[in-house]
């Protein structure tokens, strides 16, 4: 990081002295000499809880998620939470299992004045009669008002006469917590 800011001045310091040559005397331009890191590695990423404020983020997948992964239903809460935001009611209900349940919280959204979120890890893939279950911890904020909740997430497992819309993941129900 220190490396980083280093260059970045120098690289501002560059610019400076050559705009000040180019006003001193417009026939003779100078460039900077060339700025050289060697073998300068990106820093990692620390580990999950780990990082100043043990809030440290975690690092973007590398490469396809497995669509039956928790990390795939973390994307849906994700996608979820973004069309809220927006405003985007009907679209955002289409990644509910059950529209009228999706209509019904997104009432209770907009009376509590709440429609931004925070996502927290999402727990392991669990299995039940032919499905798979993960819950997601969030925070639906708005305003100075703030509740949290967990969203229940649900895929139908590869059973005979399982559609294709059935095997991805969708919003099962979101639950308040106290």
């Amino acid at each position: 990081m220190i490396a980083r800011i280093g260059m970045a001045a120098l690289a501002l310091l560059g610019a400076c002295t050559q705009r000040a040559q180019q006003n001193g005397s417009e026939n003779h331009l100078t460039q900077p000499p060339p700025i050289s890191v060697a073998n300068e590695a990106t820093p990692a990423i620390p580990p999950p809880e780990t990082g100043p404020d043990a809030r440290t983020p975690l690092a973007e997948p590398k490469g396809p998620l497995d669509p039956k992964s928790a990390e795939a239903a973390g994307q849906v809460v994700q996608h979820y939470g973004a069309l809220i935001e927006e405003d985007r009611w009907a679209e955002a209900a289409d990644y509910w299992g059950d529209k009228g349940a999706a209509a019904a919280f997104a009432k209770d959204l907009q009376s509590k004045g709440l429609k931004h979120l925070e996502i927290g890890r999402p727990g392991d893939v669990e299995g039940a009669a032919g499905s798979s279950y993960v819950t997601m911890p969030v925070s639906f904020y708005g305003g100075s008002n703030r509740s949290a909740a967990n969203v229940i997430l649900r895929r139908v497992n590869e059973v005979p006469g399982s559609t294709e819309a059935q095997r991805r993941w969708h919003i099962e129900r979101i639950e308040w917590l106290p």
